[in-house]
């Protein structure tokens, strides 16, 4: 997964972060608080550059440390957070990689090779229906040789921190985040004035990914992991209009 970060399934980052806040509220005995904990202890892990990350086996178990020494400050640090913390070298804020970079480098796809409506509505289609069946081939086959993606999980879920790059990549991090759960669901919807995949786990939309398209490829992919960019999407018809 180049320097990006390993990815992992929606179900199984939300599992995690419940799991977290549950462990943070029991200690706590309060939800704010454990929100705040919980915030805190993202940070942390962001902190690390991305060589300490890789040096921490099980991510969860480090979580739940971490958790507890800030609920319990008397409590000791998780061991690999003792001897990575200060290993912050190097960092990539996940909602900030490099935007001038890839804005430059879809701009001039999207010039080079212009795409109709309809040609760009089939090609997001066709992404829908290879995550849902995983297949990985046509997956690839619709994304650009040089295609990146993008997770932005704002801090709050633990996703990849920087662009994941390559068509077969993309596709293997794009399959592994949507991977088949009984809960999780895909649709096409309109994301920013165009057609993108909203990800459903039960009720509660839990990914929004959009795609810049190319001729008949996704030169890049960008999905919105960070439970607060998403809170929009969560509200229900009585907040959006208003309890008047």
């Amino acid at each position: 997964m180049n320097d990006a970060g390993d990815p992992v399934s929606i179900a199984d980052l939300l599992d995690e972060r419940r799991h977290l806040l549950d462990l943070a509220h029991g200690m706590l005995g309060n939800r704010c608080k454990a929100e705040d904990a919980i915030a805190e202890t993202y940070r942390r892990w962001y902190e690390l550059s991305s060589a300490a990350r890789a040096r921490i086996t099980t991510p969860r178990a480090w979580l739940e440390e971490v958790v507890g020494s800030i609920c319990c400050p008397a409590r000791p640090n998780a061991p690999d957070s003792m001897s990575t913390a200060v290993d912050i070298a190097g960092r990539t804020e996940p909602e900030h990689a490099e935007p001038a970079d890839r804005a430059l480098h879809s701009l001039r796809a999207m010039h080079s090779r212009p795409t109709t409506p309809q040609q760009r509505d089939a090609v997001v289609l066709t992404v829908r229906q290879a995550c849902a069946t995983e297949d990985a081939p046509l997956l690839a086959s619709l994304l650009a040789p040089d295609a990146m993606a993008f997770y932005d999980g704002g801090g709050k879920v633990r996703a990849p921190t920087g662009p994941v790059r390559g068509n077969l990549e993309v596709a293997r991090s794009l399959l592994t985040l949507v991977a088949p759960h009984p809960h999780i669901t895909l649709h096409t919807h309109s994301v920013n004035g165009h057609t993108g995949i909203v990800v459903r786990y039960d009720h509660q939309v839990a990914a929004v990914i959009s795609l810049d398209i190319a001729g008949h490829q996704a030169v890049q992919v960008w999905a919105t992991l960070n439970p607060d960019k998403l809170r929009s999407w969560n509200l229900s018809r009585t907040e959006l209009l208003g309890d008047g």
